[in-house]
């Protein structure tokens, strides 16, 4: 889910159309204000797609499928299963990499491509795509900017697809390896021991459409926007 996934959704079906679409799998997160949820519906809806809840009762027949934002796991038997990763792997393995990648004001951000694996984040890479930024940024904006690496690789992937290509990959290199870490409620507390420059970098990262920087105030806890 995410906006990632509608963008991604939407200019698929401009470049491609619907006819190779066999259905889409959606379902709610809760850890996101906004997980476009509502949006990707109406999006299949008005293109006659057809779509599953996460916990329904469906089966992957197609040759190839796509993952995009999705944090749980897909049982696949003959489906190629093709993840996209928030960041440049073997850099920031893990389940918060676009966040990771702002707190340590990376000057570059990414999308990977790789083939599903039985561990997270370790298989073959694809391809990559990235977009340099700079700072000050919110995570929204970053969210966008990545956004268009999405469509730039699934346009390419997809026409490789279609016109019967082989979809070659390699191996990440295990001793580049780091890892981004899983955001709960203790990861959004402010650290006030750093500058302010670290800071407000920190409260840019986990704002909208995430949860938002936490600390608290005369005993109760606050949301820093």
């Amino acid at each position: 889910m995410s906006y990632k996934g509608y963008h991604a959704l939407r200019s698929f079906i401009f470049d491609f159309g619907t006819k190779d679409i066999d259905f889409i799998v959606i379902s709610k997160d809760a850890n996101i204000q906004n997980d476009y949820y509502q949006e990707i519906i109406d999006l299949c809806n008005n293109n006659s797609i057809k779509y599953y809840e996460r916990r329904d009762n469906f089966e992957l027949k197609s040759e190839y499928a796509y993952a995009i934002s999705w944090r749980w796991l897909i049982k696949t038997q003959n489906t190629k299963l093709i993840v996209f990763h928030d960041s440049l792997l073997p850099k920031y393995r893990g389940f918060a990499p676009l966040i990771t990648a702002l707190i340590n004001r990376d000057k570059k951000l990414g999308v990977t491509a790789l083939f599903a694996s039985d561990e997270y984040d370790k298989g073959n890479i694809i391809a990559q795509s990235s977009v340099s930024i700079s700072y000050p940024i919110k995570i929204m904006d970053a969210i966008t900017y990545i956004s268009d690496c999405y469509v730039s690789l699934i346009k390419s992937i997809t026409f490789k697809i279609l016109n019967s290509e082989i979809i070659s990959s390699i191996n990440q290199d295990e001793k580049d390896v780091t890892y981004s870490q899983w955001l709960d409620d203790k990861d959004y507390e402010i650290d006030w021991s750093f500058d302010a420059e670290y800071i407000k970098r920190f409260i840019d990262s986990v704002g909208y459409p995430y949860k938002g920087a936490m600390t608290f105030f005369e005993g109760k806890k606050a949301r820093v926007l």
